[in-house]
């Protein structure tokens, strides 16, 4: 369980709390988008744009169900809350899993999962209330806009965008997410010139975060700079740089 990805700071960190994101794909004249929301300012992520998602709830899932169980569950009802969206639930892949630095005040151990738009879907319904715009857009898209600061991303969304933006296609999409390890990314940050960086395993300056980020080796970081973030990644360049 996620429990176990910060073990070594079990007595400093807040308690994680489950919960669940849905990428939901579409694809249109061969172009893959995905749907996007923007969280209006006075709750969490306010201002931010996000997927479909939140906390996993009390009743998402049969009682004892483990926490992925749970979190596909509260995907679901989440997407339907916040888009209107019926999901069908064997068409979810899980895509990520997200753990914040254990010094976050409020930590959530977040589960992406991907699916395709169903056919026949209605058109998207958001509520006004938690989420005041919605946009179905390109990865590519997105990260552009996010680099010409004319939108607010969390790091789990930008390295979520970059991964969508390497396929083609939905189905190009789904099938790495069925075929491939889980890829569970357990935060730690620093800072370089000023500028903030996250960092996952396997980088070299992961345990020690956040002093000596100059340590040799391979690289997993999001180097977060003002004029455009740069992901920094061992045998894999940044193509968005």
């Amino acid at each position: 369980m996620s429990g176990d990805l910060f073990a070594g700071d079990a007595t400093n960190a807040s308690p994680l709390i489950p919960a669940a994101t849905v990428l939901l794909l579409r694809e249109l004249d061969g172009v893959v988008e995905v749907l996007m929301l923007r969280k209006n300012r006075g709750q969490a992520f306010g201002g931010m744009w996000v997927f479909p998602g939140g906390r996993v709830e009390e009743g998402d899932g049969p009682p004892g169900a483990g926490e992925e169980v749970a979190a596909r569950h509260a995907a679901e009802r989440e997407a339907l809350e916040e888009t209107g969206l019926v999901l069908a639930d064997a068409e979810l892949a899980p895509f990520s899993h997200w753990v914040p630095p254990p010094e976050t005040p409020k930590r959530f151990s977040t589960w992406f999962f991907v699916a395709p738009l169903p056919e026949g879907a209605t058109d998207v319904v958001i509520d006004g209330g938690e989420i005041g715009d919605h946009v179905w857009t390109t990865p590519q898209a997105a990260l552009d806009r996010h680099r010409a600061g004319d939108s607010e991303l969390a790091p789990p969304t930008w390295i979520t965008l970059w991964d969508l933006a390497r396929h083609g296609t939905v189905d190009a999409v789904l099938d790495a997410a069925r075929r491939r390890a889980l890829p569970r990314y357990a935060t730690r940050i620093g800072e370089i010139d000023g500028a903030l960086v996250t960092l996952w395993e396997p980088d070299a300056g992961y345990a020690t975060a956040p002093t000596a980020l100059d340590t040799p080796g391979p690289r997993h970081r999001l180097h977060m700079r003002r004029d455009g973030w740069m992901l920094e990644i061992e045998d894999h360049p940044d193509p968005h740089s």
